[in-house]
């Protein structure tokens, strides 16, 4: 894995600038520039880089997508889009009120803010974090009218705020179609759109979206309907954890898949075909009557003509929470960068894509902890003098049985993940889940604490 960063900015100064500020994100993991600059000078570097007009939005986007591009040459893999909103209303105070912002879908008087919609891009064999293909970040109007006033039924789908799945998919397309084998977009219902079936497909480039809406199709049968009477093309049972007062408990999952085909509606855009031929796939859990029952009926232009393919494609839109994890860390769990003390809607949109690109590096270390197999080097993540201080903290971090060591060599990423990990409380029992992408980002923070220690300890001890 490339080490990731800026190429291609006006400027080299900005680019060894902008380098600098996600290094110290990464190590930071905080959203407040006065906490995560050591000094006035290196907040003052992180301000103007932010507020420079050379640093577009439309430049970090495109270092992010080179980025994706570049460590994805050659491979198959699945882009997972979906949309978030930051909302900024507890300081509407304070945000200056320019084009860069407006009101999100937060009642009251926190609907002031802009929305991202990422293409995050994973290996489709073993899910490797790429990066982002592209991303879309817009805001509404600070006066929104609502769909009826609009006539939004009426309005094109170029028009449609719905738009952005098509747009992102085109991007998508367009930025990784000449280097890699092939790719799956992945969709939640909302994606589900006539026009992205009908337009976005090719021979390197397939869909898969949950269905939102009980189609009639050209047969005249209904989409939810039309395998209710075919027998079960196989089945699998899959853990569902605790969450709430809802147990734990094993879910047997039936799957079933056929060829459908979709047709245009009455509000559909012209010039599209009258209808598509499509694979549904249905993987509906039995023996179970509670209200979290597991149904997911997915479209697919992928040929789905065994139970390997569909187990497949299920696997794959089964991976869709790893973009919720992106949203996580840059919330509330995370970066909170909701709670960002800039004045310019335009900075706190930057930092936020900022932000993204250094999360690539924690499910990159979450990876490399859970798939022992993978081989990748530290030094994609941490300095040497960073590695030396991890040692230090392993043999404190180590328990005295042989289940409570660090089991890895050194030079090795999970070898200063499981640190990360112990710091971010983990238990450091392997037999237990593997961490998970919040306790690495805790660990960092932990991390950073304990090394800006070391180093005080280091430098005064050498006086």
């Amino acid at each position: 894995m490339q080490t990731r960063g800026f190429t291609s900015l006006s400027d080299s100064r900005l680019i060894s600038r902008g380098n600098k500020n996600l290094d110290i994100l990464f190590r930071n993991s905080v959203q407040s520039i006065r906490q995560l600059s050591k000094d006035e000078a290196e907040a003052k570097g992180f301000y103007r880089f932010l507020a420079n007009d050379r640093v577009s939005e439309a430049a970090i986007i495109a270092n992010l997508s080179f980025n994706c591009q570049s460590a994805s040459h050659g491979k198959y893999v699945v882009c997972i889009q979906d949309s978030t909103e930051i909302n900024l209303g507890s300081h509407r105070n304070r945000i200056r009120k320019d084009t860069f912002i407006g009101t999100t879908n937060a009642k009251g008087d926190h609907g002031l803010g802009f929305m991202l919609h990422p293409s995050l891009v994973l290996d489709a064999r073993d899910g490797t974090p790429y990066g982002y293909a592209d991303i879309k970040v817009w805001n509404r109007p600070l006066e929104f009218r609502s769909k009826f006033e609009r006539e939004y039924s009426k309005l094109p789908i170029t028009e449609k705020e719905s738009y952005k799945w098509i747009e992102v998919s085109n991007n998508t397309k367009k930025a990784l179609s000449p280097t890699v084998e092939g790719m799956v977009i992945i969709q939640d219902r909302e994606g589900d759109i006539y026009e992205q079936f009908a337009v976005v497909p090719d021979s390197k480039t397939d869909l898969l979206i949950r269905a939102r809406t009980n189609r009639t199709l050209k047969d005249k049968s209904k989409l939810f309907n039309c395998l209710s009477d075919q027998q079960s093309q196989g089945d699998y049972e899959i853990l569902v954890d605790a969450k709430g007062k809802r147990p734990k408990r094993k879910a047997k999952i039936e799957i079933r898949y056929r060829e459908v085909e979709i047709c245009k509606t009455d509000t559909t855009s012209k010039g599209v075909s009258s209808s598509t031929k499509l694979y549904l796939i249905e993987a509906k859990e039995v023996g179970y009557s509670g209200t979290d029952k597991i149904c997911w009926r997915l479209l697919t232009t992928i040929a789905v003509t065994s139970l390997d393919i569909a187990r497949m494609c299920i696997e794959w839109y089964s991976w869709r929470w790893t973009i919720e994890e992106v949203f996580k860390i840059l919330k509330k769990e995370g970066y909170n960068i909701e709670a960002s003390e800039l004045e310019y809607a335009s900075s706190i949109r930057k930092q936020s894509l900022m932000i993204m690109e250094v999360v690539i590096k924690l499910f990159l270390m979450r990876l490399a902890y859970a798939e022992p197999e993978l081989a990748i080097g530290a030094d994609t993540c941490f300095s040497i003098e960073e590695q030396e201080f991890m040692e230090q903290q392993i043999i404190r971090l180590e328990g005295k049985t042989e289940k409570q060591k660090n089991p890895y060599k050194s030079r090795d990423l999970k070898r200063y993940v499981w640190v990360l990990a112990r710091l971010g409380g983990w238990k450091g029992y392997e037999s237990k889940r593997t961490p998970g992408i919040t306790t690495l980002w805790i660990g960092l923070r932990y991390f950073r604490a304990a090394k800006e220690g070391w180093d005080t300890y280091k430098d005064v001890s050498t006086r």
